[in-house]
Parts: C-alpha cells; structure tokens; sequence
C-alpha cells in the first residue's frame, strides 16, 4: 500500500489497526461526533488521597490507557513517581499515552516495557535511549506517533480512549481547581493537559502546594477531576526551560534568521495585523528579534502570537507590538509569569490550537510560521522524527498543525556537520511538501514550485540567493558526499499519523 507522498505502508497493520493512508492536506468540512468521558459523581470533600500507591490502586487495571502531560518538559518528577508505583505493582499491557514523552521519562518507560507493563505508546515524540530502543524493535506493537492538533482530535473522536490522567500541576484546592501559574514549579499553560482533564474517565491531580478553596483561577476545574494527591515536589523549575531561551550566537544561526526575517518583511503577508508563530530555540528567537525590529521600522503590530510561548514573544505583547497571545504551552518562566499578569495573553487548549476537526483552530488563523527540519527532501517533505541513521530521535510536536499557514517557512542549516540536511528523500515523512512555502539556509532560498506568487514576491531579494530545492540538495551533496541507504527490517516500529488521523509514514526497525 503506498500513500499521496509515495510512502510504502504496511498492509498487515494497517489493516489490522483499520487506517487509511494519507491522501491530502485538505481535511474538507466534515460532521464529526465527539464522545464523551464516564463520570462518577462526587458531592463531598472526599478527593484527597494520601498517596500515590493509594490512588494506583483505586484506578489504574491491565490493559488501561493511561496518560500524563509534558508542560514539566526535562524538570518533570511526576511521571517516574507514577511509573515506578504502577510497575512495582505488577500491572500490565498498558498504554502510554502522554502529550509527549522527554528524555528524563525514557528510563522509566524502557523498565515499563521490559516488563510487560506497557506494550502500547502514543505520543509526539520520544528521544535519546527510547528512542534507540523502540527503533531496535523492543516494544511490543508499533508506536503511534500523532501532532499535538492530531492527539486533540484523537482524544475528541475516541481514538485514544483515556482512562486515567496522571496530571502534575504547581497548584491545587483539595477538590482539583487547579492552574499552572502559582506554586514553585511554575509552568503556565495547561494547554496539553487540558485535553486529558477534559476527555479522562479518571482525572488524577498531583500537587506539591495544596490551596485554600476555592482555588482561581481554575485552569483545571472541580468538575472534572476525580483525586488530588499532595507529593513533596512535582517538578524542578530550572529544567522547565532549560535551552529554550538561548538567544544564539552562532554566525550560521543569525544568517539564517536573518534571511528568515527578509523573506517574511518581503512576503505579501508582512501587514498590519498579520499573526506568526515563531517557536522556541536560538535561531527562532533571533527571528523574533529581527522581527521586532522590523515592525517596529515599518509601523506594523501583529494581530496575535501562538503556539509554544516564549519571554521574547511576551516582550513584544507587553510592547504593543503584538495584541495578543494565545498560548498552548510556555517554555520559560518569563512567559508563564506574563500570562499571570498579562490578561491579552490566552491560555488555550491543544483542540483551540490545531485540532483539524474543529469549528475553527487557532492554526487556521496563522498568517507566518518559521519551523525547522531534520530533513527536507527536493519534494519538500520534511523530517522532524528520524536521524540520518533511521533512529526515533524527535517529535511531530505542532509541525504538521502549524505548517497549514499561509506562508509555511523551513529553517535549517544546509548541513549539520556530515550529514546533509536537504535529500533527494527524508527518512521519514512528517509534514507533506504541499504544506511548505520557502525552505531558509545560510546559503540561500528556495521557494516551492507551486508558490508562483512568493516567487515574483521573494525572487530578487538583495543579498538572498534564490536555488531550486534540487540545487541545495546537490550542494549540500558535494560539501558531504551521498550516504550508504540504510537497511531496515519488514518489521514497523512506529507509525506517524497526519494531523486527520491517516497515516503518512511508517518507521521500521533499524538492522543492525
């Protein structure tokens, strides 16, 4: 079976898991019924439980689905609290279905695995040791890989059905009003968790600062949620950001934020009111700058901010550069703080971010966006997921939910020291080629085929060169040489979902 971007998929699991294979970007305007989670009524002040080993007991059976958020990010204590409780008391045939999976959890998932307590995974991503251990073939049935608008949509149909959400927050009253501004693991956003509270049969809070009732504002609301349980620490506040605020200084990382910033400012969509989502990193941050600084030059404020949220976007919000900010997920404590004290800055959920199956997602809005790549290939298609050795080593994240903007950008470095990053084919298929615009290297440009108009617009930018995408390639060829193809065996590791729920790729177990 072969999909619209001429991926080969596996018949057997396809079928057996009763998926389609990707066809286009264009999801139309479908009917969709949502479903609903079980509620056990509750009227009394009997949510609070003494420990973790008290509510595993109470909720979690073989054979559940069972899910934690990931706004902690590598500061996170909660999972491997939780995780260890479960597999000390022998439960089994688990699925795992956080928002996504970082490198402080892969310890504790691989144990899980080893023994027997979870033999299923859904998440955006996974990295490091987990990543090589799925990708040689250690997990019993193939990861579902899905964007962060794709598990909203998943979690609102019924794809993943939650049974018990595992939900740390910096913040909670003794019958779950909770939110993610106030406490010593401050995070900001519960974008993510946001769609486990609401859509969990079992709604689980883990807190290390138990408030007063009523506790507002309430992220997280009573209503939804079953047990608050008091732990020590929930989360390490100097990990939550760690890496995401590094402004670069690397002449490779400006050029291309620079260039960024040029085809942006020359772009049809540079006007009064325009909305962007730049993301976290050193070159995104340095786009940010340049930004700033072009709006302000040419007297022009963005209507709204979105996605992952950083102090440099904050800064321009509290500037009048931008009038709002709608956030899903914070990666600093500058921009948790802002949205404490800033009312223009919106919490929103991961469904009002990017769920394809909507009345309308904050994505759809999206004027800009400045997104990287592992890969890209002479098609466009981009690899956020596997390394050049075929080893699980990212996440789909918002790529393919962010990537419906009008104008889509790709910055990446030509190479990254041996390895080329623009290929005749990606390794594994993420976001679609028809979804990308202008792909930004510190060489120069190239703008996809189909963009007729960005090419009059960004053609004959001064000092940008402009390349065909097969012109990089064979550049960034000659600087690296052509790599041996990597073998893999018949066996699927993992497949990658598009943001409708097909599939666009699947990931097979590296041969060693």
């Amino acid at each position: 079976m072969k999909n619209n971007v001429n991926r080969e998929l596996p018949d057997d699991v396809m079928s057996a898991l009763d998926y389609k294979p990707y066809e286009t970007t264009n999801i139309g305007n479908p009917d969709i019924q949502r479903v609903a989670p079980s509620v056990h009524v509750q009227t009394g002040d009997d949510k609070l439980v003494d420990s973790i080993e008290d509510v595993v007991k109470a909720t979690v059976k073989d054979g559940m689905t069972i899910s934690f958020h990931h706004h902690f990010r590598n500061g996170d204590f909660v999972f491997n609290k939780v995780m260890r409780v479960i597999i000390d008391a022998g439960i089994k045939n688990l699925t795992l279905a956080p928002s996504s999976l970082t490198g402080v959890m892969n310890d504790m998932v691989i144990e899980a695995i080893k023994a027997g307590t979870v033999t299923n995974i859904t998440s955006s991503g996974m990295r490091g040791s987990l990543g090589d251990f799925v990708s040689h073939g250690n997990l019993k049935n193939p990861v579902i890989f899905r964007s962060h608008g794709d598990r909203a949509r998943a979690i609102e149909h019924g794809d993943i059905k939650i049974d018990v959400a595992f939900l740390g927050v910096p913040n909670a009253d003794k019958l779950g009003n909770a939110n993610g501004m106030d406490g010593k693991a401050v995070f900001g956003s519960l974008g993510y968790a946001l769609m486990d509270a609401q859509y969990a049969n079992k709604v689980v809070l883990l807190t290390d600062n138990l408030m007063p009732y009523p506790n507002t504002p309430a992220s997280i609301k009573q209503t939804q949620v079953d047990y608050v349980v008091q732990v020590d620490q929930v989360g390490d506040p100097d990990k939550i950001g760690s890496g995401a605020t590094r402004f670069t200084k690397d002449p490779k990382e400006l050029k291309i934020a620079s260039t960024v910033n040029d085809v942006i400012v020359n772009s049809p969509y540079f006007k009064d009111g325009f909305s962007f989502q730049t993301g976290s990193g050193g070159a995104a941050l340095a786009v940010t700058r340049y930004l700033r600084q072009a709006m302000i030059d040419n007297k022009i404020k963005a209507s709204f901010a979105l996605g992952g949220i950083t102090k440099p976007t904050t800064d321009l919000l509290n500037e009048g550069l931008i009038d709002r900010v709608m956030d899903v997920q914070d990666f600093d404590k500058g921009a948790a703080d802002s949205m404490h004290t800033n009312p223009k800055q919106q919490e929103i959920d991961a469904s009002w971010y990017a769920d394809p199956d909507n009345k309308g997602a904050m994505v759809d809005q999206l004027d800009v966006v400045i997104l990287s790549a592992l890969e890209i290939d002479t098609k466009f298609n981009v690899n956020v997921m596997t390394g050049s050795d075929g080893v699980i080593r990212g996440a789909v994240g918002g790529h393919q939910d962010a990537a419906t903007a009008k104008l889509t950008i790709i910055s990446a470095p030509l190479v990254r020291g041996r390895i080329a990053t623009v290929v005749p084919d990606v390794t594994t298929v993420v976001t679609p080629g028809d979804s990308i615009d202008v792909l930004v290297t510190e060489y120069g440009i190239a703008i996809n085929p189909k963009r007729k108009d960005l090419q009059e617009s960004l053609g004959h930018l001064a000092g940008v060169p402009v390349y065909t995408i097969d012109e990089l390639q064979k550049m960034a060829a000659a600087k690296v040489g052509t790599p041996k193809p990597l073998e893999f065996t018949d066996r699927t590791v993992a497949l990658v979902e598009y943001r409708d729920g097909s599939v666009i790729d699947a990931i097979h177990e590296v041969k060693d």
